[in-house]
């Protein structure tokens, strides 16, 4: 897979493919940026993406630095993942009603501090580049990336089913918070506290990517993932029921208080437990109490975009209230 990329023949014949395609994206649907009280997320499932010629088209719209990544990881289906990763993150940023320059291609990015991704905007005359935020996370059955305006975002996927090679009690004991562990512990049955424990995973990471520090500025142990009971019904599925409000308490960072975040706990295409964080914006009035509207797409990107939230693959689990 890939390999025709290394011959001259295949090359020419994806720059003819490439420069028909290019022709005309800037006539595919743009979508505008989400509002401040909007969250968007784009996911892929890798194994419906299989087409070479398409593959190949996602290759010509990285840059030198991430074809040379690509390239250099030996196993098929992780050097597939890491494209489609790439090639997803620079379509949903295009997609967006920003400035009629920026394509897949042109995109650059750059790294803060801790190494978390950020657009580096080519600023232009009388242009200023908006205010957006996004993050990616991967397993090898999804891909998804979460936008936002103004307002630092994580998120994490993990399989619903993934096998867990640790003990998980003795790893949350090391890992986790002292709540969080005793709230595993009170779960006697294996299957039930191995569900548990992803969502607290991906709530965690998502936690940590959306403060944007790495999980060395912010260890797990360092902060407390609690879910607080509310008064209201969530719709969930085909059937309404009680849910809870997600909350961390952190114990080193008085400045980031459990009032600053907003985090959404859902089942996304019924495979995966997924979470997104997101700081809220302090300028906005009433937002402390109110939730940002999820938007999700299941996508192909160049090919086929669906908007799936109120369907059966995106299930809130927590956190809309």
């Amino acid at each position: 897979m890939l390999r025709s990329l290394r011959k001259s023949s295949s090359r020419m014949k994806s720059q003819c493919f490439d420069k028909k395609f290019f022709n005309s994206f800037p006539n595919s649907p743009r979508i505008q940026l989400p509002s401040p009280m909007e969250t968007h997320l784009w996911y892929v499932i890798p194994n419906e993406v299989k087409n070479e010629t398409l593959l190949n088209q996602y290759m010509e719209i990285l840059s030198p630095s991430e074809k040379e990544m690509v390239f250099q990881i030996p196993e098929a289906e992780l050097r597939k993942r890491a494209l489609l990763a790439r090639a997803l993150v620079r379509t949903t940023i295009a997609r967006y009603q920003i400035n009629s320059q920026v394509s897949p291609r042109s995109l650059k990015f750059m790294k803060n501090v801790h190494g978390k991704p950020e657009v580096d905007w080519q600023l232009g005359e009388n242009w200023h580049p908006p205010p957006l935020h996004f993050n990616i996370s991967h397993t090898s059955s999804l891909i998804a990336c979460g936008v936002t305006i103004n307002s630092p975002i994580g998120i994490d996927v993990e399989q619903k089913h993934r096998t867990i090679k640790h003990n998980i009690l003795s790893f949350a004991r090391r890992y986790f918070s002292k709540h969080e562990h005793q709230v595993l512990s009170a779960i006697s049955d294996p299957q039930l506290q191995q569900q548990e424990f992803i969502k607290l995973w991906t709530l965690k990471e998502a936690y940590v990517k959306a403060l944007g520090r790495g999980f060395s500025g912010a260890p797990f142990n360092t902060f407390t993932v609690r879910f607080r009971a509310t008064t209201n019904g969530s719709f969930s599925g085909n059937s309404v029921s009680e849910v809870s409000e997600i909350v961390v308490d952190s114990f080193d960072d008085t400045m980031d208080l459990t009032s600053n975040w907003q985090f959404i706990l859902l089942e996304l295409a019924g495979t995966h437990h997924a979470a997104i964080c997101t700081k809220k914006d302090c300028t906005i009035e009433g937002q402390h109490s109110t939730p940002k509207k999820l938007m999700v797409w299941k996508t192909i990107p160049f090919v086929e975009d669906k908007y799936v939230s109120g369907t059966e693959a995106v299930m809130i689990i927590s956190g809309l209230t």
